[in-house]
């Protein structure tokens, strides 16, 4: 497949991102953008990605681009290929997502159980902190934010398996690349307003330090996620 000209149609705005330079660097900033048009489709699956292009469009030299597409694929959204360069990742299968689901199910509740026994003070504001942003960015409402509501949903996540104590199991969750991808089948407003309520519930029970009641408010957030994802499953 032939690389696409890169253009504003495509792509976030150049413009746009050279006015945050200023306040944050430049290799998360072209991170972010790239992250926000592959959630929200403006590269699809299978496009190519060119490093010279994507240069030339946000006006920077090619080694923000490189650090970029890297980290994206260690998140399992581009592809690198010897002699062929980085492309989108294709969209996951529905036998995928499912048996990620089911995994989840069986690890996750009890990873959250085990938080609300060990959380301290500092973990409880870190995951509100979480919270606060997610919702911020559910409330505006714009799919250019949902590459960033994506970040944080995975960092809610992860931050209740490192808090677990169980190494093994983040660093398995932290493969499944579930968020980003989730978000690709459907970056839709009514996601991230259903997630910030249950974020919130098992934060209650994680603060109140409720096992049983974080288990279960874990265990329905995976069957509503599931459910809301589920009708844009692509069929194996």
């Amino acid at each position: 497949m032939s690389a696409k000209p890169v253009g504003p149609q495509l792509y976030s705005s150049a413009a746009a991102l050279r006015e945050k330079q200023a306040a944050h660097p430049l290799g998360d900033e072209i991170y972010d953008a790239l992250l926000a048009d592959l959630i929200a489709l403006r590269i699809p699956p299978g496009e190519r990605l060119s490093v010279d292009a994507l240069a030339r469009h946000f006006g920077v030299s090619q080694t923000p681009i490189r650090a970029a597409l890297i980290r994206l694929e260690s998140e399992g959204l581009v592809l690198q290929k010897f002699n062929s360069g980085f492309s989108a990742a294709p969209l996951p299968g529905g036998n995928h997502f499912r048996d990620t689901y089911a995994f989840r199910a069986m690890i996750e509740p009890e990873l959250a159980g085990l938080a609300a026994t060990r959380a301290t003070p500092e973990d409880i504001t870190a995951l509100e902190e979480l919270c606060h942003e997610m919702s911020r960015l559910a409330e505006e409402s714009r799919p250019d934010n949902f590459g960033s509501f994506a970040e944080r949903d995975n960092a809610f996540h992860a931050r209740i398996a490192q808090i677990a104590g169980n190494q093994v199991a983040a660093e398995a969750l932290s493969r499944l690349y579930i968020h980003s991808n989730l978000f690709r089948l459907r970056y839709h407003a009514t996601i991230t307003t259903s997630a910030v309520s249950e974020h919130l519930e098992l934060l209650d029970a994680l603060r109140s330090k409720d096992a049983a009641a974080a288990r279960e408010a874990m265990a329905r957030h995976l069957g509503h996620s599931r459910d809301r994802v589920e009708p844009f499953f692509i069929e194996d």
